[in-house]
């Protein structure tokens, strides 16, 4: 996406468009535009998406999994929103006919080392009310008869779905105005006139409020907002195969995750019609969407490259991130890696598959944002952090950032 520098947009009369002007047509952006339509019946909503249709970046590109919530800080927006999310996601699903299940996963210790990790997800699962049984590695074989490990715990509330679809639904039944092809280049916030956006097509659109849910380019909305959001989004890319032999997976299957970083590891989920996929690692991506090495954007990496959390992140990690880089480079060391969740996998039955890209916010001294960053500054809301599992918690983080629209609204 290309930014122009922020100037002043000139609009001719004085008539608004509407009342909340959501930027982006991802889950997120949608269920807050649907949110508002149940809240507050009558308030007019535009949603702008720059490309044709919904849900083409994070919403689309992930492994369909509907999240239990384990993993969070308990008391987080993560942990509350995921735990309620989950069981609102799949009811949501139910009432619209929309394609899911619910076969639950296994997360499993391979290593030694990583019991004490798996136990601390047994106590933070149980602080989030989320119901966990503990396995040995007899019980791992009759859920997964090919997956090896030392223990495991079985999640039964983890789902799958189609997201995309649900993006459908909640756009078709918010009762917004949604634009596609509308991507943003100029943002004018004025206290007494409201907010006006100018598309690439010069189109301008005036609102009282600014909702921003740009995912990837969210930073850079905030900044032609007038905002400094205090983070930048650092783009990853995850990689993904599908497994040509998806007999060999009953359900979903996570390995034990690092709790240092947001990844949750290379895992493998069997999908809504038998697929299996396999992944995702994580890898710098060069462009904001970066859906491999060869898509570089020199703009999107130099801005990348100047802000200082980049390199010290890249100090504080770079370990972690040259295995990454090894695994994204050589499918023998991806394959390495499944094989220690599941041992019977050969090179040829991993078949590579679309990758993905997560919008990691990332602050200046390096540090991971590690939960949803929703800020508000005078007629606007913002979204800084919502990779996943917001797909999970998409209806109750639309319900909040809705509800702090309506307030900006009242006070506009």
């Amino acid at each position: 996406m290309h930014y122009r520098s922020r100037e002043v947009v000139q609009v001719r009369g004085s008539g608004l468009d509407c009342d909340v002007l959501v930027i982006g047509g991802g889950i997120v952006g949608l269920s807050t535009a649907h949110a508002i339509g149940r809240a507050a019946p009558g308030t007019r909503v535009t949603v702008l998406e720059k490309e044709p249709g919904p849900a083409r970046h994070q919403t689309g590109r992930n492994s369909g999994v509907v999240h239990s919530g384990i993993y969070y800080r308990p008391g987080s927006l993560k942990a509350r929103y995921a735990v309620r999310g989950a069981a609102e996601m799949i009811k949501f699903c139910a009432e619209y006919g929309i394609p899911h299940a619910v076969p639950g996963k296994l997360i499993v210790a391979t290593d030694r080392a990583e019991l004490p990790r798996l136990h601390a997800l047994v106590q933070r699962g149980r602080e989030n009310g989320i119901p966990v049984r503990e396995l040995g590695p007899a019980q791992i074989m009759e859920y997964e008869p090919e997956v090896r490990g030392l223990a495991a715990i079985r999640v039964r509330t983890t789902g799958t779905c189609d997201f995309t679809a649900v993006a459908r639904q909640l756009a078709e039944s918010s009762g917004a105005d949604i634009r596609y092809g509308a991507q943003v280049t100029r943002i004018d916030r004025r206290p007494d006139r409201g907010v006006a956006v100018r598309t690439a097509r010069g189109d301008v659109v005036r609102g009282r409020v600014l909702v921003n849910c740009a995912g990837l380019h969210c930073d850079e909305i905030a900044l032609l907002t007038g905002d400094e959001p205090g983070i930048r989004i650092v783009p990853f890319r995850g990689e993904y195969y599908d497994l040509a032999r998806p007999e060999l997976v009953r359900g979903l299957v996570y390995p034990v995750p690092d709790p240092a970083f947001p990844f949750l590891g290379v895992h493998l989920t069997r999908g809504l019609h038998g697929s299996v996929h396999v992944g995702p690692n994580a890898v710098p991506a060069l462009a904001r969407e970066g859906y491999g090495w060869g898509t570089v954007s020199a703009r999107e990496t130099a801005s990348t490259a100047a802000w200082p959390g980049t390199w010290h992140l890249a100090r504080r990690h770079w370990r972690y991130g040259a295995g990454e880089l090894r695994r994204s480079l050589s499918k023998a060391a991806f394959v390495d890696q499944v094989r220690r969740l599941l041992p019977g996998v050969e090179p040829d039955d991993l078949v590579r598959a679309a990758p993905g890209v997560r919008a990691q916010a990332v602050r200046r001294d390096g540090s991971l944002v590690d939960d949803f960053l929703i800020r508000e500054t005078p007629r606007a809301v913002h979204v800084l952090n919502a990779p996943s599992p917001a797909a999970t918690a998409s209806l109750p983080i639309g319900r909040e950032v809705a509800r702090r629209a309506l307030a900006a609204l009242a006070e506009a």
